[in-house]
């Protein structure tokens, strides 16, 4: 399996986690310029940006890596568009969670909260 059929089994398997919990997705697949947000969900008066990675040979310094500072500031001005385009969500409560599917030692479908924030 490549990576981004791997990747995208990943985010079907995130969404349908997601749906299961109460939220309701958004988007996926997102996209500007800049950037791609992965899964945008709502639930309660929360509106969720996810990114998703698929580690099974992962690391929790591998899952670091691949959530670095320069990947933080790509989501978060991805979510920005994303909210100047969508002005109903202007009120929600906003938040960055990540989401890790199958990285050894860890749940199959492992779910950060706040996983990091502006």
């Amino acid at each position: 399996m490549n990576t981004k059929t791997k990747g995208d089994a990943g985010e079907d398997r995130a969404a349908l986690y997601l749906e299961e919990k109460g939220f309701k997705i958004i988007a996926r697949k997102w996209r500007t310029r800049s950037g791609e947000i992965d899964i945008i969900a709502e639930k309660d008066d929360y509106l969720v940006f996810f990114e998703v990675k698929t580690l099974p040979k992962g690391t929790s310094d591998m899952l670091l890596r691949e959530l670095n500072q320069e990947k933080q500031q790509r989501i978060l001005k991805t979510s920005k568009r994303f909210l100047l385009n969508h002005r109903q969500y202007n009120e929600s409560y906003i938040r960055y969670d990540v989401i890790v599917i199958d990285m050894p030692g860890y749940p199959p479908v492992y779910h950060i909260e706040n996983a990091f924030m502006e």
